[in-house]
């Protein structure tokens, strides 16, 4: 019988440099089942398709590895951008982004909405609503959106549940396929995730306004700052404020084991992954 580590789904974000295909290169040679990638340069606006074969090679080697891989979108995208000309970039990146995805057979595609400080959060929010169905009449893909929670910062339009649940109601499931789950984003936004109680809040939130079903994977992530603070600075595992108790309730939750867990600790050395992932697969229970 497998080891409960080796039945589990865990990943971290790897780099894309010198072709696509060797993000699962990076990914096997970690140990992992799962990663995550940007699908360009996140720093720029301008997007050129894959070619056939680069894409061909990515879903074989995929399939071959057995990845689970996601997406995570460019942060220069603001769907709730204030002026009209950083909507339509984003819109048009966003579309690039779903191309992308189909392209390579990938499933999910991770958003981090947007903000707009100074606005009304609900104007906001109904900014992003507007972004999201232009961009649905641009096409139609096989991935779907995955709205990740955010830190609570000033600006931001879905720190809470309810926000997440509001934007999967509204758009509805021909575009959005759930929720990501950032743990320090949620513990910066208030849900103090480093005790069992606070877990269980978190979950019946979920519960009532996403579903769990509707949650399809985890950012596993410490916190650099304190539960409230609204500050998105993440720790390496078992070395912030969630603390190694809170990872490790939060990854064994029954609710939540089934998911694919995904790392986006910080990497100043080559060291940095490998000691995080270790650090999590002794927590597996």
């Amino acid at each position: 019988m497998k080891r409960a580590a080796e039945q589990r789904i865990l990943g971290v974000h790897v780099s894309i440099a010198g072709g696509i295909a060797l993000s699962l290169e990076r990914a096997r040679e970690l140990g992992c089942n799962a990663m995550q990638i940007f699908s360009h340069n996140p720093r720029g606006w301008f997007v050129k398709p894959f070619g056939d074969e680069e894409a061909a090679e990515f879903r074989r080697l995929r399939e071959k590895y057995e990845i689970h891989a996601v997406i995570h979108t460019s942060y220069l995208i603001n769907l709730a951008a204030k002026t009209a000309d950083l909507l339509e970039k984003s819109i048009a990146l966003m579309k690039a982004e779903m191309d992308r995805a189909d392209a390579l057979g990938i499933e999910h595609v991770i958003l981090h909405t947007g903000s707009a400080s100074g606005v009304d959060p609900d104007e906001a929010r109904n900014t992003a609503l507007g972004s999201l169905r232009l961009l649905a009449r641009l096409g139609s893909w096989k991935s779907r959106i995955l709205f990740e929670n955010t830190a609570g910062e000033r600006g931001d339009i879905t720190s809470k549940m309810a926000d997440l649940g509001f934007l999967l109601r509204e758009i509805g499931p021909e575009l959005a396929g759930g929720v990501c789950i950032d743990t320090c984003h949620a513990f910066s936004a208030g849900y103090d995730i480093s005790t069992a109680s606070g877990i269980e809040r978190l979950i019946g939130e979920i519960e009532e306004h996403i579903g769990i079903d509707s949650v399809k994977c985890v950012h596993l992530n410490d916190a650099k700052n304190a539960a409230g603070s609204g500050v998105d600075r993440h720790e390496h595992i078992g070395m912030g404020q969630i603390g190694d108790e809170g990872i490790g309730l939060f990854l064994n939750h029954p609710k939540l084991r089934r998911l694919p867990f995904i790392l986006e600790t910080p990497k100043k050395t080559e060291d940095d992954d490998p000691r995080n992932l270790a650090r999590v697969r002794k927590m597996f229970a």
